[in-house]
């Protein structure tokens, strides 16, 4: 069973879990958050969705994105221009590096995190819940535009 497969599966059983109705449109956004590469914005996931579904409000995906992402199972990424994305295939706090020309957004795993958490909790007594932890950059598409 591939990635997504797995994910689109944890997704679903979680609705199911908490007496969500699996309607074919929650499975269409839940099929697309599982397989989302680069981490899409409601307006993305609607433009993909309305392909199957041309009357489903951008509304109706939102409220469903937000319906997930309270039962843990996609990471929303905000912005202060409040166009947010999300992240259906790693639903937990993980580091991201953003483009700020194109807005591409990359997963780097580091090795390191849980190093640096630790060391965090060290220093400041506190118990970590939750963390945030972006670098701002220009992609190499980006920048080889610029030559």
């Amino acid at each position: 069973m591939s990635d997504h497969q797995k994910r689109f599966e944890a997704i679903t059983q979680k609705l199911r879990d908490h007496h969500h109705k699996i309607t074919p449109q929650r499975l269409a956004i839940a099929k697309i958050l599982s397989k989302s590469i680069g981490h899409p914005s409601v307006e993305d996931i609607h433009a993909e969705i309305k392909i199957d579904f041309p009357t489903m409000s951008l509304a109706t995906v939102y409220r469903n994105i937000v319906l997930i992402k309270s039962l843990g199972e996609v990471l929303e990424i905000g912005f202060p221009d409040g166009r947010n994305r999300y992240d259906g295939k790693r639903p937990y706090p993980h580091p991201h590096v953003i483009c700020i020309k194109c807005k591409k957004i990359v997963d780097p795993d580091l090795d390191s995190l849980d190093d640096m958490k630790s060391e965090v909790e060290s220093e400041t007594h506190f118990k970590i819940l939750n963390h945030r932890l972006d670098f701002f950059g220009i992609c190499t598409d980006c920048m080889s535009e610029k030559e």
